[in-house]
């Protein structure tokens, strides 16, 4: 079964995590609103995301951002053709909020429900912007998750390589942790790291040949080592250096690796997408190592990698496109398959 999306208006609602967000998307590529709601002030006194506060935080203002995202689109309730939710991954409380809402509104305006993948929303940021080349291959870098996605076709998702221990945001945001830095901590580490005029040289992970898996957990521990190290001698912590050590010891593994999987998988563009795609450092090297190597690099603007709804929305178009509709008694997935997600036909 297919369906005429060409101009479908899509309600979608993402609540994975700690952002509350609705938007109104057209057609899978115009973004008519895109409504984010951030708990960044809040959760920065605990040092990082607390799931029953996130979920508190969705609750109370999940009606009103969806309200929001209708009126500044200039369209009403009667206008959609469909509502579309994250299913999966993240927290699963979270996810509840955000699912239990547009259910509701899914029966009461008797619209399809189309639950999302989280990282599927994030791979198709890029549609909102750009035109897709078939295959093609996604470098995922985010809190939860550091993947490389093939894309033989539109909507099809194989993995082949993902992290075998902390992603890659996760690790940005242990290391500034322990440099005391505020959370989010990534960014802090990204500016220091540009601004260093030395590198204190940390170890790259690079596993089996041929492996695309990634390992930051060894990196991390380095990092650590460096400051007791530094510690026990009585030397000051040279911040700026061992941040850019680390910095670059990420990027270097994550481009190197990323450059090898297009031209081995024949890949036509490399996508860089996620929250860690926002990463200033990681966007200056990537385009260098594609600009060497002749592969065209896919970047989505800063607003568009960070979680928002416009991204479920993207996503989700894949799915009302082809009339693959969720049933109503969906639950919410924190482990939700990537490739299990990829289109049917």
């Amino acid at each position: 079964m297919t369906t005429n999306a060409s101009h479908e208006l899509i309600l979608a609602v993402e609540t994975s995590c700690d952002e509350t967000s609705a938007a109104v998307v057209r057609g899978g590529k115009r973004i008519l609103s895109n409504i984010v709601s951030s708990q960044i002030d809040t959760h920065r006194r605990f040092g990082g995301v607390v799931p029953e506060i996130a979920s508190r935080k969705h609750a109370e203002s999940i009606t009103a951002i969806m309200e929001q995202a209708l009126a500044e689109a200039g369209v009403s309730f009667r206008d959609l053709s469909a509502i579309a939710v994250t299913q999966g991954p993240g927290l699963v409380g979270a996810l509840l909020v955000g699912i239990v809402a547009a259910k509701s509104l899914a029966m009461a305006l008797g619209l399809p429900l189309i639950g999302t993948h989280h990282i599927a929303g994030h791979i198709y940021a890029n549609e909102l912007v750009h035109e897709l080349v078939y295959p093609c291959l996604a470098l995922v870098a985010s809190g939860g998750h550091t993947e490389l996605v093939l894309l033989e076709s539109e909507g099809r998702f194989r993995i082949i390589g993902r992290t075998r221990d902390d992603a890659v945001g996760e690790a940005y945001d242990k290391v500034a942790r322990t440099l005391k830095f505020p959370y989010p901590g990534g960014p802090h580490v990204d500016r220091l790291a540009q601004g260093a005029d030395d590198e204190i040289p940390l170890p790259r992970a690079w596993l089996e040949p041929d492996s695309y898996d990634f390992s930051f957990s060894g990196l991390k521990s380095a990092v650590l080592a460096a400051i007791n190290t530094a510690a026990m001698k009585g030397e000051p912590i040279r911040e700026a250096a061992l941040a850019r050590g680390f910095q670059t010891s990420v990027i270097d593994v994550l481009t190197t690796k990323a450059v090898r999987a297009v031209r081995e998988f024949g890949a036509k563009q490399l996508l860089l997408c996620g929250g860690v795609a926002a990463n200033g450092g990681l966007r200056a090297a990537l385009a260098a190592r594609c600009e060497e190597a002749g592969i065209p690099l896919l970047v989505p603007p800063l607003q568009l990698c960070t979680d928002n709804a416009a991204m479920i929305g993207a996503a989700a178009h894949l799915k009302y496109a082809r009339g693959e509709f969720t049933p109503l008694d969906m639950k919410a997935e924190p482990g939700l398959s990537l490739e299990d997600w990829s289109v049917v036909s």
